[in-house]
């Protein structure tokens, strides 16, 4: 083989990278709100604290998730009524993680089951 030789430039200037300009940034991402609409088998189960099985499992007996193409979705909101009706409650069922604050559904909850017990004691005295 023959060795194939390239003019070069002897005087070339070096050519400056352009700098691109810095991205901007956008806000930091948001925690998953409990009426956001999930997508797919890990993002329910995620969100349930389960694994998928258990997530596929609990769909086949009742639980409200669509089928949109090949993808499952599913609402917050909704899982945590359903969980709540499965539980034996009239009230949504908290999912606790990690950003959420928990001190309102603590208070909501208290509230919850001191009136429950008001029921209790009238139901009692009559």
């Amino acid at each position: 083989m023959d060795a194939v030789s390239y003019p070069v430039a002897v005087n070339a200037i070096p050519m400056k990278k352009k700098q691109k300009p810095a991205k901007k940034r956008g806000p930091a991402t948001k925690p998953k709100v409990q009426n956001e609409r999930l997508k797919g088998w890990n993002e329910i189960a995620s969100f349930l604290g389960q694994p998928v099985a258990v997530a596929q499992r609990w769909a086949r007996s009742g639980m409200p998730v669509t089928r949109e193409g090949r993808f499952m979705y599913a609402s917050g909101e909704e899982l945590s009524t359903y969980l709540g009706r499965e539980a034996g409650l009239d009230v949504p069922v908290h999912i606790a993680t990690e950003n959420m604050g928990l001190s309102t559904d603590l208070k909501r909850a208290l509230v919850h089951a001191r009136a429950g017990k008001q029921d209790q004691k009238k139901k009692a005295n009559r």
